[in-house]
C-alpha cells in the first residue's frame, strides 16, 4: 500500500467523508476544524480549557473503528483516505494537548501563589528597611551610635531574612510548577500574568527541579547580609573599633 509523503492534500470530498468517519471520535471541546488562514493544513478551535479536564488523547474507539483501521482495507484510495484521517485525528489531539498544557500550568500556579504577592511585599519594605539602616552606617552621624546603628542593621537583618524564608515557602512551590510545565509554550513570566500575576515579574524565584529548590531568596539575602557584614568588619578593624 502507499502511504503519505511530508506533504499531502485533502479535497474538499475527502474532507467530508473524514469528518463523517471521524465525529463519533471528536472530543466534546472541539468547536470546529477550519482550513488554516496562511492556506495549508487545518486549524483546530476548541472550547477554551480550564487545565483541570483530563489530558487530551485520542480515544480507544478511534483504534477499534472498523471504518478507520488500516488492516481492514486492501483498496489503496481507501487506505490513504484512512491514513489521511488517522493524520487528522492526530493533529486534533496534538493541538488540543498544547491548549490544555499551557491551561494546567496556568491552573497550577493558581493554585500555589495563594498570598505569594503579601508575602513579597513585606520582604520588599523589610528589604527597604535594611538598606537604609546600611546607608546610614556609612553617614557621618553613626559615628556618635556605633553599636546602636550596628545593633539595628542586625535586627533590619534578621527581619529581611524571616520575610524571605517566608516568600521562598510561597516561591517552593511555583519553581515546582514552573519545572513540571517546563515545556509548555509559556515563559515563567507570561504563565504568572496569565494566572493573574503580572507584577510576578519582579519577584525572585528560585529553581524547582525534580522536587528540589534552590536559589531561593534566602540564599539572596544570605549573600547580601555577609557582604555587609564583611565590610563592617574591616571598617571597624581599620577604625581600631569594637563591633
Amino acid at each position: 500500500m502507499s502511504s503519505l509523503g511530508r506533504t499531502f492534500q485533502i479535497t474538499p470530498e475527502e474532507m467530508r467523508e473524514i469528518h463523517a468517519r471521524l465525529t463519533p471520535h471528536f472530543p466534546p471541546y472541539l468547536r470546529s476544524i477550519e482550513p488554516n488562514p496562511r492556506g495549508w493544513g487545518l486549524t483546530f478551535v476548541f472550547e477554551p480549557f480550564t487545565g483541570r479536564e483530563p489530558e487530551p488523547c485520542t480515544p480507544r474507539s478511534f483504534y477499534n473503528d472498523p471504518r478507520l483501521s488500516f488492516s481492514e482495507s486492501n483498496n489503496e484510495a481507501e487506505y490513504l483516505l484512512r491514513e489521511k484521517a488517522g493524520v487528522v485525528m492526530s493533529n486534533l489531539y496534538e493541538a488540543a494537548r498544547e491548549e490544555w498544557t499551557v491551561a494546567a500550568y496556568v491552573a497550577d500556579l493558581r493554585k500555589v501563589v495563594k498570598d505569594a504577592p503579601n508575602r513579597w511585599a513585606r520582604y520588599v519594605e523589610a528589604s527597604q528597611v535594611l538598606e537604609k539602616a546600611y546607608a546610614y552606617l556609612r553617614s557621618s552621624d553613626a559615628g556618635t551610635e556605633w553599636l546602636a546603628a550596628i545593633s539595628r542593621l542586625v535586627d533590619a537583618q534578621d527581619r529581611v531574612r524571616a520575610a524571605a524564608a517566608a516568600f521562598d515557602e510561597r516561591a517552593a512551590d511555583i519553581a515546582d510548577v514552573h519545572d513540571r510545565h517546563l515545556y509548555a509554550d509559556l515563559t515563567h513570566d507570561e504563565a504568572l500574568t496569565r494566572a493573574g500575576h503580572p507584577e510576578a515579574a519582579d519577584w525572585h524565584v528560585g529553581d524547582g527541579f525534580g522536587g528540589h529548590f534552590t536559589g531561593g531568596l534566602v540564599e539572596k539575602v544570605d549573600h547580601q547580609i555577609k557582604e555587609q557584614e564583611a565590610h563592617l568588619t574591616r571598617v571597624s578593624r581599620l577604625a581600631g573599633l569594637t563591633a
